[in-house]
């Protein structure tokens, strides 16, 4: 075995996965195909952990194994105008997802200081507006049926 070349568990440790996982990657040819030692251990080189390092932060990132792939695909103009486009289109997602949690951060803000206000007013005496207007909305809600 030459000393770039690693067994699947060295590869799995690395890159804090588990051996099914460098498996499962290299059956889906997100990975190369392994050549295979005397004994059968497969070879990875050491550029395998970054590969693998990659593929799980993607997937952390919302992409699809399918993507990724796409991704890793080495070519032309046409596959990085695809991948363009799938970047692309990722970060548009990213964006709203962003947008809906400041505006889902705004409104809890809103809730908190009406609550601490209320506790600050009226003490043991509160009435939470938060569940107070929850109540509201679902009577008005049901009101409408």
């Amino acid at each position: 075995m030459s000393s770039s070349a690693i067994r699947i568990g060295e590869v799995a440790r690395r890159a804090g996965v588990s051996i099914d996982t460098v498996r499962y990657y290299e059956r889906r040819q997100l990975l190369p195909a392994a050549p295979r030692a005397e004994g059968g251990f497969r070879l990875f080189t050491v550029e395998a952990v970054e590969r693998v390092k990659f593929i799980k932060q993607a997937q952390a990132l919302g992409f699809s194994l399918e993507e990724i792939g796409g991704v890793l695909t080495t070519g032309g103009a046409t596959e990085c105008q695809r991948v363009r486009d799938l970047l692309s289109a990722k970060l548009s997602a990213l964006d709203e997802r962003l947008r809906m949690m400041r505006e889902f951060r705004r409104t809890l803000a809103q809730h908190l200081a009406a609550c601490k206000k209320e506790l600050q007013e009226r003490g043991s005496k509160a009435q939470c507006p938060v569940l107070t207007n929850l109540s509201r909305t679902r009577t008005r809600k049901e009101g409408t049926r």
